[in-house]
């Protein structure tokens, strides 16, 4: 092992030879297939060291070999949709001695990231953004008359986001020359859903078109430039003769069709993609390929194995995860829907990472995935909530930024029975910057109507949702990533009841009070554990705040300290700091809490520790507020 964690590389293996891009130019064609191979090894390997986006990643590999083998990456604009796919894309340009890194405390990011590699085009994280920004490359590379060539690769599951749509209704209109990859295995995270999934099924040409293709194609190599739109058009209309059912929407939004073909042969895809850049305007390339491609586990189960935590290569295992806030919400609605016929759950396409796998089982009639597609969620809800049901909008926090507009508009304004169940509320760990949930407080808490809250355990979590199904109207409650302790199961009548609004004395105090919120709560028990004059408060109800108690507290106390896994700006500590502002206390309050800055992939606790909102931050603020002792260095 070397000093960077990774493994030392045969000498004689294809990848040894492969640094850049342009190392892999000079490869011959079966020498590709072995570096193909080879990339699919080392991929397993590094994510059965520390988890991390296996399934997806194994099965473009083929794409990203043909990619770096046509293209200057360090030129050309390669914009991978969501990123979590390019793990080969990373090992082929300069980023193989830290690929050990990958999602690790100051290692390689899990996503593309222009800051980490000038062969990153796009910063992304989030799905359906890739044609816009290409699209945009494109534009700026025409108005400078610039040399360089744009490709977009999008999967079939991104491309069921609307913004993805959207982008490709302008490619079509606009026309810029540029290369869009679909990359289709039929999944996102679960199985891709909806009309447009179906569709793509019907592009699975017969054999013997495509070995009718396959002649023509050795026909025309010849004359490919001149025939090319011919040949086009000619394909189009013979699938129109033979199968008029099958009409194509690409086309039809004016964006030129070529596919589909197979997705792992790296000597068709060099052929199509070679032949299609010498095209004027847009042409998509459409493959098929098998997510977790080359590692039979994943092959037979990609959702489990699109990221699983590490394994053992020689026995891969489904490895329980625990219980988690996720299972927690997940049994709760099924409680919950059983309790009330009116009651919905809706997901953006993430039922196995939202706990509702069993839900989707045992209330499949009130569950709707309507793929990635956030503001189709929450205004789905919204007409739901319109004739009377009850619906609940599962999203994790970074998602429901997407659907912001529709919870303002479509939900807020008429303050309708809209409950957002919030996961990956806080620092998330491995996927970094791009899935932080720190902002959903400070994006929510200034909308009238809408309310907040935050449990501190399962029981809570069940009382805060029944209680914003009774209550009714825009109700959020947003919980961390991890594990939580499970309750006994029960009925929805024997659930705990909660007062909406109230907060919880877990630890009385006399000089100082820290009012913290979900995680931070242990963070602020074991900064005063030995402070009989510091007590600790559940601050549970951002929106609204529980006006009496604060004020009583400040009334009292020689200081207060908010603490809270949000950003500092918009949180719990600005609710407090305008509340007592506005009734003219002046009690010294230290806000703790994200600062006005993106956080990295690490661990969690650890970065709490780092930005000064673990236990030990706690106690420094205590310090100089002059509310506990210095502590003697031993």
């Amino acid at each position: 092992m070397s000093s960077s964690g990774h493994l030392p590389e045969d000498a004689s293996t294809v990848l040894a030879k492969v640094n850049w891009p342009q190392d892999l130019k000079r490869l011959s064609h079966e020498e590709l297939k072995q570096l193909a191979e080879e990339l699919r090894s080392e991929i397993v390997r590094v994510c059965s060291l520390g988890g991390g986006h296996l399934a997806s990643s194994l099965g473009a590999v083929e794409l990203v070999v043909a990619l770096h083998y046509l293209y200057d990456s360090a030129k050309d604009r390669l914009v991978w949709d969501v990123g979590h796919q390019a793990y080969a894309h990373k090992l082929l340009t300069g980023r193989k001695h830290l690929i050990d890194t990958i999602r690790k405390p100051g290692g390689l990011a899990g996503f593309t990231s222009t800051s980490e590699s000038e062969h990153d085009a796009l910063t992304v994280g989030h799905a359906s953004t890739s044609l816009a920004a290409a699209l945009g490359m494109a534009l700026a590379r025409d108005a400078r008359q610039d040399d360089y060539e744009v490709v977009a690769i999008i999967g079939d599951g991104a491309l069921t986001g609307g913004m993805a749509l959207a982008a490709l209704n302008q490619i079509g209109h606009v026309k810029p020359k540029m290369t869009i990859v679909l990359n289709d295995n039929e999944m996102s995270i679960s199985e891709n859903v909806g009309a447009l999934n179906r569709y793509m099924r019907t592009l699975q040409v017969q054999r013997w078109f495509q070995e009718a293709e396959e002649s023509g194609k050795r026909a025309l190599s010849g004359l490919w430039k001149p025939l090319g739109e011919l040949a086009s058009r000619a394909k189009d209309a013979t699938r129109h003769f033979f199968d008029p059912a099958s009409a194509n929407p690409f086309h039809a939004m004016g964006v030129r069709y070529v596919g589909p073909v197979d997705g792992h042969d790296i000597n068709q895809l060099i052929y199509y993609l070679k032949h299609i850049r010498e095209l004027e305007g847009p042409t998509l390339l459409h493959i098929v390929t098998t997510k977790g491609k080359g590692y039979k586990i994943a092959e037979s189960d990609p959702i489990y194995w699109h990221g699983p935590p590490k394994f053992d290569v020689a026995k891969p295992v489904k490895s329980g995860k625990g219980y988690s806030w996720s299972n927690a919400f997940g049994d709760a609605a099924i409680e919950l829907a059983r309790a009330d016929d009116r009651v919905w759950v809706i997901t953006p396409a993430m039922r196995e990472g939202s706990g509702l796998v069993e839900y989707s089982q045992q209330h499949p009639k009130r569950y709707l995935d309507v793929g990635i597609a956030e503001d189709v969620a929450v205004t789905t809800a919204a007409g739901l909530a319109l004739r009377g049901e009850k619906p609940i909008v599962a999203i994790y926090s970074t998602f429901l930024q997407r659907g912001y507009d529709q919870v303002i508009h479509d939900v807020c304004l008429e303050n309708l029975n809209v409950i957002f169940a919030i996961d990956r509320a806080g620092l998330v760990g491995g996927d970094g910057a791009t899935h932080q949930g720190v902002f959903d407080i400070g994006y929510l808490r200034p909308i009238p109507n809408i309310s907040l809250a935050m449990p501190k355990d399962t029981q809570e979590l069940r009382a805060m949702l029944k209680a914003a199904l009774a209550l009714g109207g825009p109700k959020a409650v947003r919980w961390p990533r991890g594990a939580v302790a499970p309750v006994p199961e029960a009925a929805v009548a024997d659930w705990p009841e909660i007062t909406w609004g109230s907060w919880e004395m877990l630890k009385p105090g006399r000089d100082a009070y820290v009012l913290a919120l979900g995680p931070t709560l242990a963070y602020a028990l074991e900064a005063t554990q030995d402070l009989p004059n510091v007590g600790v408060v559940n601050a549970r109800f951002i929106k609204p705040l529980d006006e009496a108690m604060l004020l009583k507290l400040a009334g009292r106390a020689r200081a207060l300290i908010t603490v809270e896994d949000h950003a500092a700006v918009g949180g719990l500590g600005s609710a407090v700091a305008e509340t007592l502002q506005d009734h003219g206390l002046k009690v010294p309050l230290r806000r703790l809490g994200i600062p006005d800055r993106f956080v990295p992939h690490g661990d969690p606790v650890i970065q709490h520790e780092a930005l000064g909102l673990g236990p030990s931050g706690i106690r420094q603020a205590l310090i100089e507020l002059g509310v506990a002792p210095v502590l003697q260095a031993s």
